[in-house]
């Protein structure tokens, strides 16, 4: 029996079907979108009433600092915003943007002017044209059938016509008017939609505001809107900025809803906390006559404004931070020639008992409002070498290899013979006159003094895989937790060195392991965390920067932080080892300078980095009270020349904390407790 209906006929007819409507579509698209100099003929029946769909934007939540400080906010904007439909409609569109224009010009407001051409004649193609512009004129110039590779100028004559602009209006004029146009047009194109819409501009005083409401402009609508201002210009590369979405992020952000146009987070805090921050929008429906007269408006969605967010960061510590890294790069810069002088520097701030970041600086900064300045934030994202300050987690594999117990003696010789290719020379016996040496040492008194010839014959038996075991216990070469973009490090073996950087691993690269020079490289935030597992016994944190979330009203709170424990070096008693060493090079070593008569206990260590031919990098890592630990604090200084030489700015960190925290009082040097 022969089947009424073949799979193949249906197979053709399925195909014909969907093609059929595609054309339909494209057609029916282009009608709709397509912008002829004549739209509709004089004698033709006025089109129905059209209904479109506004989005009222959400303001974004505020960002405080753990006490309650405003760090940044959102101010209310009037925003001017076209709509191409309506605006065609009226049938007026040039005049209207002629007057647009000229209330700006009145207003004293610039135009801020995305048409990818040259303002002037001779016209030319931006040369710092955006990705986002390229694309745009790409599928302007495709969806009109235009030659790809037509020429500014004859582009500016072609969309003169287009635009049925008359010859009566002047060059400069007709040129911001074909620029408006076409940034209507092109996010018609672009969006897929026939009632897309331009922000004309952003930001307008509140009179100019007004006078355009009065004049009630056929798809012209003032839209308030908010603006992020930030508290003081400290803080931001924590901060971070807003902007408006690039073509990556609208990928990320479309399956939320969020229009081309969104504002979103950034960097820092702001793109961290991105969900809690945003808000949800809201929606106005607006009926249009056909001369483009509003019949109604009508608030169909209420915005909900965005969360507020409470960092863990205090905000008089993370200025002391600043203020002191700043004050001391300054100073070392002003005693040396241009080619010797400090590149940039670090401070990291952490609670020890919880995670939290007190405070994180960066220098050189930058304006988070004109993004001028340096973006990249060294606490999270520089990798360095970490010197001596590495001396502990190569005591810890030591001891745990056997190498060495807490009374193992090994005497300085001053230089390390143990290898033909490579002889390294302890710090002391280079710099002293004669080749002093540090005699016999334990494991304290070693890291006391910060004796090199003891590490290198501790780290060459312990050998280096037990030194990355131990580095990443206390958290070096991994994520430290933190929300805001952080790089991991590098807790380097002979196998990462060999397979991945393709170089090799010798003896002698095993003994400047020990002592924290070669490919092993960490940021001072992640020092900081390591400081911090050290002074808490082993225990090592998620570091964060996210205290609490509260509802945009206050009346809920969203996120509270609870501390989490990511692992504990089990060893407990070897930790107190190195925590008694740390104290003792505060009490009586390099330390002693900065803290030794410090009213709060502290325990540290210094750390000098050589790099290449250029000055030394100075790192330093600390915590207190040493009896019972609260704060860890890691600087590190770009040509800082040594620990020991920018350990002050610690000080400093630690003035500000203690002075406003506890009930120790701090006092400067020299002068009196109360």
């Amino acid at each position: 029996m022969n089947k009424l209906f073949r799979p193949w006929r249906l197979a053709v007819f399925a195909v014909f079907f969907l093609g059929t409507l595609s054309v339909y579509s494209v057609v029916l698209y282009k009608m709709q979108i397509y912008d002829p100099a004549r739209e509709l003929p004089a004698d033709a029946a006025p089109p129905p009433t059209t209904t479109r769909v506004e989005t009222i934007r959400a303001a974004r939540g505020d960002i405080m600092d753990r006490n309650g400080e405003t760090l940044v906010t959102s101010r209310v904007t009037y925003d001017i915003v076209l709509t191409r439909t309506a605006m065609r409609a009226a049938g007026n569109i040039n005049d209207t943007i002629r007057e647009l224009l000229r209330l700006k010009s009145d207003a004293g407001v610039a135009h801020a002017d995305t048409f990818p051409i040259t303002p002037g004649a001779p016209y030319e193609y931006r040369y710092d044209m955006t990705a986002a512009q390229r694309a745009r004129l790409n599928g302007y110039l495709e969806f009109h059938d235009l030659d790809a590779g037509i020429s500014a100028a004859d582009l500016i004559v072609w969309l003169k016509k287009h635009y049925d602009i008359p010859y009566t209006v002047g060059v400069a004029e007709a040129r911001l008017i074909i620029g408006v146009r076409f940034e209507l047009e092109t996010r018609a194109i672009t969006e897929l939609r026939v009632f897309s819409q331009y922000v004309f501009a952003e930001d307008i005083p509140r009179e100019l505001a007004s006078r355009i409401s009065e004049r009630a402009f056929p798809g012209v609508s003032v839209v308030t809107g908010s603006r992020r201002e930030f508290v003081s210009s400290s803080a931001a590369h924590l901060l971070g900025y807003t902007g408006k979405m690039d073509a990556a992020d609208f990928e990320k952000y479309e399956e939320l809803g969020y229009p081309m146009d969104a504002v979103i987070g950034k960097s820092g805090a702001e793109a961290a906390f991105e969900a809690y921050l945003h808000g949800t929008d809201g929606a106005k429906t607006i009926r249009t006559a056909a001369d483009g007269t509003v019949i109604s408006e009508e608030i169909t969605a209420q915005p909900v404004p965005g969360a507020n967010v409470n960092l863990t960061i205090d905000y008089k510590l993370q200025l002391a931070a600043e203020r002191a890294l700043a004050d001391k790069i300054q100073l070392i810069n002003l005693e040396r020639e241009e080619k010797e002088r400090v590149t940039g520097g670090a401070v990291a701030v952490t609670q020890v008992k919880t995670g939290e970041v007190l405070a994180l600086a960066s220098y050189p900064s930058f304006d988070a409002v004109t993004r001028l300045g340096d973006e990249f934030n060294r606490a999270t994202q520089g990798r360095y070498n970490p010197g001596s300050t590495i001396k502990m987690a190569t005591a810890l594999a030591g001891m745990r290899a056997g190498v060495i117990s807490r009374y193992t003696k090994i005497e300085d010789k001053g230089i390390y013979t143990e290898h033909s290719s490579f002889q390294p020379r302890c710090w002391l016996y280079t710099q002293s006159f004669g080749g002093a040496t540090h005699g016999y040492l334990d494991v304290v008194e070693a890291l006391t003094v910060s004796c090199n010839y003891f590490f290198y014959v501790v780290g060459n038996d312990a050998r280096p895989t037990a030194m990355a075991a131990a580095a990443h216990d206390f958290g070096l070469g991994d994520p430290t937790g933190i929300e805001i973009k952080e790089d991991t490090g590098l807790a380097a073996t002979p196998e990462y060195v060999r397979e991945v950087l393709n170089d090799l691993w010798y003896d002698g690269t095993t003994l400047l392991a020990a002592i924290g020079q070669g490919h092993s490289v960490y940021t001072p935030l992640q020092l900081a965390n390591y400081a911090a597992t050290i002074a808490g016994g082993g225990v090592l944190r998620d570091v964060t920067l996210l205290r609490s979330v509260k509802t945009y009203d206050y009346s809920g709170a969203l996120y509270e932080h609870t501390p989490h424990t990511r692992s504990t070096v089990p060893e407990g008693d070897l930790v107190e080892i190195l925590k008694e060493g740390m104290r003792s090079a505060v009490t009586s070593g390099t330390a002693y300078s900065a803290f030794g008569n410090y009213p709060v206990p502290v325990a540290a260590k210094t750390g000098t980095v050589q790099v290449g031919d250029a000055i030394n990098n100075g790192v330093f890592v600390c915590y207190a009270p040493a009896n019972d630990p609260e704060i860890a604090i890691s600087v590190v200084v770009e040509k800082g020349s040594s620990g020991a030489e920018i350990m002050e700015i610690a000080r400093v960190v630690m003035d500000e904390y203690f002075n406003n925290t506890s009930g120790y009082a701090v006092v400067g040097d020299g002068e009196l407790l109360p």
